[in-house]
Protein backbone atom coordinates (compact mmCIF):
# COMPACT_ATOMS: atom_id res chain seq x y z
CA UNK A 1 0.00 0.00 0.00
CA UNK A 2 1.43 3.67 -1.29
CA UNK A 3 2.76 5.34 1.99
CA UNK A 4 0.69 8.54 1.86
CA UNK A 5 2.65 11.99 2.57
CA UNK A 6 1.18 15.29 3.97
CA UNK A 7 1.59 18.29 1.21
CA UNK A 8 3.02 21.36 1.77
CA UNK A 9 1.39 24.56 2.86
CA UNK A 10 2.14 25.51 -0.99
CA UNK A 11 1.12 22.52 -2.36
CA UNK A 12 -2.08 22.20 -0.70
CA UNK A 13 -3.29 25.45 -1.68
CA UNK A 14 -2.34 24.52 -5.70
CA UNK A 15 -3.87 21.25 -5.55
CA UNK A 16 -7.59 22.59 -4.44
CA UNK A 17 -8.93 23.41 -7.68
CA UNK A 18 -8.02 19.79 -8.52
CA UNK A 19 -9.34 18.55 -5.53
CA UNK A 20 -12.60 20.06 -6.11
CA UNK A 21 -13.09 19.20 -9.39
CA UNK A 22 -12.38 15.12 -8.37
CA UNK A 23 -15.37 12.65 -8.23
CA UNK A 24 -17.01 12.49 -4.82
CA UNK A 25 -15.29 9.03 -4.08
CA UNK A 26 -12.15 9.77 -4.46
CA UNK A 27 -12.38 12.94 -1.73
CA UNK A 28 -13.73 10.39 0.38
CA UNK A 29 -11.18 8.30 0.67
CA UNK A 30 -8.72 10.08 2.86
CA UNK A 31 -11.45 9.57 5.35
CA UNK A 32 -12.41 5.93 4.66
CA UNK A 33 -13.85 3.82 6.59
CA UNK A 34 -16.22 5.88 8.43
CA UNK A 35 -17.92 4.66 11.50
CA UNK A 36 -21.15 2.38 10.58
CA UNK A 37 -20.90 2.25 7.32
CA UNK A 38 -19.28 -0.81 6.41
CA UNK A 39 -21.31 -3.58 5.64
CA UNK A 40 -20.82 -7.70 4.99
CA UNK A 41 -23.37 -9.39 2.65
CA UNK A 42 -23.19 -13.40 3.65
CA UNK A 43 -25.05 -14.81 0.64
CA UNK A 44 -26.43 -17.36 3.04
CA UNK A 45 -28.35 -18.26 6.20
CA UNK A 46 -26.41 -17.83 9.65
CA UNK A 47 -24.59 -20.83 11.28
CA UNK A 48 -22.90 -22.10 8.12
CA UNK A 49 -19.58 -22.35 7.11
CA UNK A 50 -19.81 -19.01 5.00
CA UNK A 51 -21.45 -17.05 7.71
CA UNK A 52 -19.19 -18.38 10.37
CA UNK A 53 -16.12 -17.57 8.30
CA UNK A 54 -17.44 -14.46 7.62
CA UNK A 55 -17.77 -13.48 11.03
CA UNK A 56 -14.50 -14.49 11.84
CA UNK A 57 -13.50 -11.95 9.24
CA UNK A 58 -15.71 -9.03 10.07
CA UNK A 59 -14.42 -9.48 13.92
CA UNK A 60 -10.95 -9.12 12.97
CA UNK A 61 -11.52 -6.01 10.29
CA UNK A 62 -13.62 -4.14 12.65
CA UNK A 63 -10.52 -3.86 15.19
CA UNK A 64 -7.99 -3.02 12.64
CA UNK A 65 -10.35 -0.37 11.17
CA UNK A 66 -12.38 0.54 14.96
CA UNK A 67 -15.58 0.67 13.13
CA UNK A 68 -18.27 -2.19 13.09
CA UNK A 69 -19.14 -4.13 10.14
CA UNK A 70 -22.45 -4.81 9.93
CA UNK A 71 -23.15 -8.28 8.44
CA UNK A 72 -26.18 -9.04 6.69
CA UNK A 73 -27.08 -12.39 5.65
CA UNK A 74 -29.44 -12.58 2.34
CA UNK A 75 -30.50 -16.28 1.81
CA UNK A 76 -31.79 -17.83 -1.68
CA UNK A 77 -31.53 -18.83 -4.74
CA UNK A 78 -28.15 -20.46 -3.98
CA UNK A 79 -26.70 -17.21 -3.41
CA UNK A 80 -27.28 -15.08 -6.03
CA UNK A 81 -29.79 -13.06 -3.97
CA UNK A 82 -27.13 -12.00 -1.42
CA UNK A 83 -24.63 -11.60 -4.65
CA UNK A 84 -26.92 -9.50 -6.66
CA UNK A 85 -27.50 -7.16 -4.24
CA UNK A 86 -23.53 -6.77 -3.37
CA UNK A 87 -22.87 -6.24 -7.39
CA UNK A 88 -24.98 -3.22 -7.45
CA UNK A 89 -23.74 -1.76 -4.18
CA UNK A 90 -22.15 1.71 -5.15
CA UNK A 91 -18.08 1.07 -5.63
CA UNK A 92 -16.81 3.13 -2.44
CA UNK A 93 -15.19 -0.10 -0.18
CA UNK A 94 -18.10 -0.08 2.14
CA UNK A 95 -19.70 -2.94 0.73
CA UNK A 96 -17.98 -6.54 0.97
CA UNK A 97 -18.79 -9.85 -0.08
CA UNK A 98 -18.22 -13.53 1.53
CA UNK A 99 -19.01 -16.19 -1.32
CA UNK A 100 -18.35 -19.27 -1.93
CA UNK A 101 -18.26 -22.20 -5.04
CA UNK A 102 -21.70 -20.38 -6.54
CA UNK A 103 -19.19 -18.31 -7.58
CA UNK A 104 -17.42 -20.12 -10.52
CA UNK A 105 -21.06 -22.50 -10.78
CA UNK A 106 -23.69 -20.61 -10.73
CA UNK A 107 -23.40 -18.61 -14.11
CA UNK A 108 -23.52 -22.15 -15.50
CA UNK A 109 -26.31 -23.51 -13.59
CA UNK A 110 -29.15 -20.79 -13.89
CA UNK A 111 -29.90 -19.69 -17.28
CA UNK A 112 -29.53 -15.97 -16.29
CA UNK A 113 -28.45 -14.03 -13.79
CA UNK A 114 -28.19 -10.54 -13.01
CA UNK A 115 -24.62 -9.78 -12.33
CA UNK A 116 -21.18 -11.60 -13.82
CA UNK A 117 -18.91 -12.72 -10.93
CA UNK A 118 -16.29 -11.41 -13.09
CA UNK A 119 -17.00 -8.43 -14.50
CA UNK A 120 -19.08 -7.09 -11.22
CA UNK A 121 -16.59 -7.97 -8.77
CA UNK A 122 -12.98 -7.74 -7.59
CA UNK A 123 -11.53 -10.02 -6.25
CA UNK A 124 -10.12 -9.68 -2.42
CA UNK A 125 -8.56 -12.88 -1.41
CA UNK A 126 -8.98 -16.24 -1.03
CA UNK A 127 -10.13 -17.02 2.58
CA UNK A 128 -10.44 -20.97 3.29
CA UNK A 129 -10.57 -24.00 1.96
CA UNK A 130 -12.85 -27.26 3.61
CA UNK A 131 -12.57 -30.49 2.11
CA UNK A 132 -15.30 -33.19 1.70
CA UNK A 133 -15.66 -36.26 3.33
CA UNK A 134 -16.92 -39.23 0.85
CA UNK A 135 -18.93 -41.19 3.21
CA UNK A 136 -20.70 -44.60 3.33
CA UNK A 137 -23.05 -46.45 5.13
CA UNK A 138 -21.56 -48.89 7.91
CA UNK A 139 -23.08 -51.51 6.29
CA UNK A 140 -21.84 -51.22 2.63
CA UNK A 141 -20.17 -53.87 1.56
CA UNK A 142 -17.10 -52.07 0.14
CA UNK A 143 -13.88 -52.24 2.31
CA UNK A 144 -12.37 -49.37 0.81
CA UNK A 145 -12.44 -46.78 -1.68
CA UNK A 146 -10.91 -48.96 -4.18
CA UNK A 147 -13.37 -51.70 -3.58
CA UNK A 148 -16.21 -49.08 -3.76
CA UNK A 149 -14.76 -47.81 -7.40
CA UNK A 150 -14.72 -51.22 -8.33
CA UNK A 151 -18.27 -52.31 -7.48
CA UNK A 152 -19.85 -49.24 -8.56
CA UNK A 153 -17.98 -49.22 -11.99
CA UNK A 154 -19.21 -52.84 -12.55
CA UNK A 155 -22.82 -52.57 -12.34
CA UNK A 156 -23.10 -48.82 -13.74
CA UNK A 157 -25.86 -46.44 -12.90
CA UNK A 158 -27.29 -48.67 -10.12
CA UNK A 159 -25.46 -47.11 -6.84
CA UNK A 160 -26.70 -43.88 -5.95
CA UNK A 161 -25.01 -40.66 -4.14
CA UNK A 162 -26.89 -38.12 -2.33
CA UNK A 163 -26.32 -34.51 -1.77
CA UNK A 164 -27.77 -31.12 -0.07
CA UNK A 165 -29.11 -30.11 -3.87
CA UNK A 166 -28.30 -29.50 -7.49
CA UNK A 167 -25.09 -28.00 -7.80
CA UNK A 168 -23.70 -27.82 -4.65
CA UNK A 169 -19.92 -28.88 -4.03
CA UNK A 170 -21.30 -31.85 -2.66
CA UNK A 171 -23.27 -32.23 -5.66
CA UNK A 172 -20.33 -31.91 -8.23
CA UNK A 173 -17.90 -33.90 -6.32
CA UNK A 174 -20.52 -36.72 -6.92
CA UNK A 175 -20.69 -35.97 -10.66
CA UNK A 176 -16.95 -35.55 -11.25
CA UNK A 177 -16.51 -38.70 -9.41
CA UNK A 178 -18.47 -40.64 -12.20
CA UNK A 179 -17.09 -38.79 -14.53
CA UNK A 180 -13.38 -39.80 -13.58
CA UNK A 181 -14.98 -43.78 -12.81
CA UNK A 182 -17.14 -44.16 -15.18
CA UNK A 183 -19.45 -45.44 -12.00
CA UNK A 184 -22.69 -43.45 -13.28
CA UNK A 185 -23.98 -43.40 -9.86
CA UNK A 186 -27.78 -41.71 -9.66
CA UNK A 187 -27.41 -38.66 -7.71
CA UNK A 188 -30.47 -38.22 -4.95
CA UNK A 189 -31.17 -34.56 -4.30
CA UNK A 190 -31.96 -32.79 -0.95
CA UNK A 191 -32.55 -29.89 0.26
CA UNK A 192 -29.96 -29.98 2.82
CA UNK A 193 -27.67 -32.52 4.07
CA UNK A 194 -29.18 -33.08 7.52
CA UNK A 195 -31.74 -35.32 5.72
CA UNK A 196 -29.58 -36.53 3.42
CA UNK A 197 -27.09 -37.76 6.27
CA UNK A 198 -30.27 -39.20 8.06
CA UNK A 199 -30.83 -41.52 4.94
CA UNK A 200 -27.60 -42.43 4.91
CA UNK A 201 -27.22 -43.57 8.31
CA UNK A 202 -30.56 -45.88 7.56
CA UNK A 203 -28.67 -47.36 4.54
CA UNK A 204 -31.25 -45.87 1.81
CA UNK A 205 -28.58 -44.72 -0.66
CA UNK A 206 -24.45 -45.71 -1.35
CA UNK A 207 -22.77 -42.82 -0.32
CA UNK A 208 -22.51 -39.24 0.29
CA UNK A 209 -19.75 -36.56 -0.20
CA UNK A 210 -20.05 -34.17 2.55
CA UNK A 211 -18.64 -31.31 4.59
CA UNK A 212 -15.62 -32.90 6.68
CA UNK A 213 -17.02 -31.09 10.00
CA UNK A 214 -20.33 -32.38 9.22
CA UNK A 215 -19.76 -36.35 8.72
CA UNK A 216 -16.48 -36.73 10.58
CA UNK A 217 -18.04 -37.02 14.04
CA UNK A 218 -20.46 -39.54 12.86
CA UNK A 219 -17.42 -41.27 10.96
CA UNK A 220 -15.04 -41.90 14.08
CA UNK A 221 -18.47 -42.40 16.35
CA UNK A 222 -18.52 -45.74 14.16
CA UNK A 223 -22.29 -44.51 12.66
CA UNK A 224 -21.50 -44.53 9.17
CA UNK A 225 -17.98 -44.87 7.47
CA UNK A 226 -15.45 -42.67 5.79
CA UNK A 227 -13.84 -43.92 2.54
CA UNK A 228 -11.48 -41.38 1.56
CA UNK A 229 -11.14 -37.17 1.59
CA UNK A 230 -11.98 -34.97 -1.43
CA UNK A 231 -8.61 -33.20 -1.76
CA UNK A 232 -5.39 -34.13 -3.81
CA UNK A 233 -3.38 -33.93 -0.29
CA UNK A 234 -4.77 -35.13 3.47
CA UNK A 235 -5.79 -32.92 6.05
CA UNK A 236 -5.07 -32.14 9.31
CA UNK A 237 -7.98 -32.23 11.10
CA UNK A 238 -8.43 -36.06 9.24
CA UNK A 239 -4.64 -37.57 8.97
CA UNK A 240 -6.41 -41.23 8.79
CA UNK A 241 -8.12 -40.52 5.70
CA UNK A 242 -6.64 -40.86 1.93
CA UNK A 243 -7.56 -38.43 -0.56
CA UNK A 244 -9.60 -40.11 -3.19
CA UNK A 245 -7.69 -38.76 -5.63
CA UNK A 246 -5.39 -41.92 -4.60
CA UNK A 247 -8.40 -44.53 -6.39
CA UNK A 248 -9.11 -41.39 -8.88
CA UNK A 249 -6.40 -40.05 -10.35
CA UNK A 250 -7.62 -35.98 -10.68
CA UNK A 251 -10.19 -36.03 -8.39
CA UNK A 252 -9.25 -32.73 -5.71
CA UNK A 253 -12.24 -30.89 -4.32
CA UNK A 254 -12.75 -27.99 -1.76
CA UNK A 255 -15.67 -26.18 -0.63
CA UNK A 256 -13.46 -22.44 -0.36
CA UNK A 257 -14.88 -18.95 0.85
CA UNK A 258 -13.24 -15.72 -0.64
CA UNK A 259 -13.83 -12.12 0.15
CA UNK A 260 -14.94 -9.52 -2.46
CA UNK A 261 -15.59 -6.08 -3.28
CA UNK A 262 -18.24 -4.36 -6.46
CA UNK A 263 -15.64 -4.20 -9.41
CA UNK A 264 -13.80 -0.72 -9.25
CA UNK A 265 -13.38 0.41 -5.59
CA UNK A 266 -10.82 3.31 -5.50
CA UNK A 267 -6.92 1.67 -5.93
CA UNK A 268 -5.97 2.46 -2.38
CA UNK A 269 -8.95 1.27 -0.46
CA UNK A 270 -8.71 -1.74 -2.38
CA UNK A 271 -5.11 -2.22 -1.32
CA UNK A 272 -6.28 -1.41 2.32
CA UNK A 273 -8.98 -4.21 2.55
CA UNK A 274 -6.59 -6.55 0.59
CA UNK A 275 -3.83 -5.78 3.05
CA UNK A 276 -5.85 -6.06 6.27
CA UNK A 277 -7.45 -9.24 4.91
CA UNK A 278 -3.92 -10.62 5.13
CA UNK A 279 -3.14 -9.42 8.37
CA UNK A 280 -6.32 -11.05 9.81
CA UNK A 281 -6.14 -14.47 8.19
CA UNK A 282 -2.46 -14.07 9.37
CA UNK A 283 -3.64 -13.98 13.35
CA UNK A 284 -3.30 -17.20 15.74
CA UNK A 285 -6.97 -17.15 16.82
CA UNK A 286 -8.60 -16.63 13.58
CA UNK A 287 -6.49 -19.79 12.26
CA UNK A 288 -7.87 -21.80 15.24
CA UNK A 289 -11.52 -20.31 14.77
CA UNK A 290 -11.29 -21.70 11.43
CA UNK A 291 -9.73 -24.84 12.35
CA UNK A 292 -12.84 -25.68 14.26
CA UNK A 293 -14.57 -25.94 10.69
CA UNK A 294 -11.58 -28.22 8.92
CA UNK A 295 -10.76 -24.47 7.24
CA UNK A 296 -7.27 -24.43 5.47
CA UNK A 297 -6.62 -20.75 5.53
CA UNK A 298 -5.42 -19.72 2.73
CA UNK A 299 -4.48 -15.45 1.76
CA UNK A 300 -4.22 -14.99 -1.75
CA UNK A 301 -3.37 -11.63 -3.19
CA UNK A 302 -6.40 -10.17 -5.24
CA UNK A 303 -4.62 -11.40 -8.59
CA UNK A 304 -4.21 -15.18 -7.45
CA UNK A 305 -7.83 -14.83 -6.15
CA UNK A 306 -8.77 -14.23 -9.72
CA UNK A 307 -6.81 -16.57 -11.38
CA UNK A 308 -8.72 -19.18 -9.28
CA UNK A 309 -12.31 -18.31 -9.49
CA UNK A 310 -11.23 -18.28 -13.26
CA UNK A 311 -9.85 -21.69 -13.26
CA UNK A 312 -12.82 -23.55 -10.85
CA UNK A 313 -14.77 -21.56 -13.63
CA UNK A 314 -13.52 -23.37 -15.93
CA UNK A 315 -13.37 -26.82 -14.58
CA UNK A 316 -16.91 -26.72 -12.90
CA UNK A 317 -18.01 -24.82 -16.03
CA UNK A 318 -17.31 -27.58 -18.62
CA UNK A 319 -18.74 -30.57 -16.36
CA UNK A 320 -21.90 -28.63 -15.97
CA UNK A 321 -22.28 -28.21 -19.61
CA UNK A 322 -21.03 -31.57 -20.63
CA UNK A 323 -24.04 -32.99 -18.00
CA UNK A 324 -26.55 -30.49 -18.63
CA UNK A 325 -26.60 -29.49 -15.04
CA UNK A 326 -29.46 -26.67 -14.38
CA UNK A 327 -30.27 -25.44 -11.34
CA UNK A 328 -33.31 -22.74 -12.73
Amino acid sequence: MKKIIAPSRRGFCAGITALTAAPAILRAQGSWPKAGTIRMIIPFPPAGATDIIGRVLAEGLSQRWGTQIIVENKPGAGGNIGVDQAARAAPDGNTLLVASVGMATNPYLYKSLAYDPIRDFDPVSLLAMVPNIMVVPKNSPATDLADFVARATAEPGKFTFASSGIGTSLHLSGELFNKLTGAKMVHVPYKGSGDAKNDLVAGRFDCMFDNITSVLPLAREGVIRALGITTAKPSPLAPELKPIAGAVPGFDVSSWFALFTPARVPAEIAARIAADTQAVLGEKAVADKLATLGGEIVASTPGEMRAFLQAESAKWGALIRELGISAG
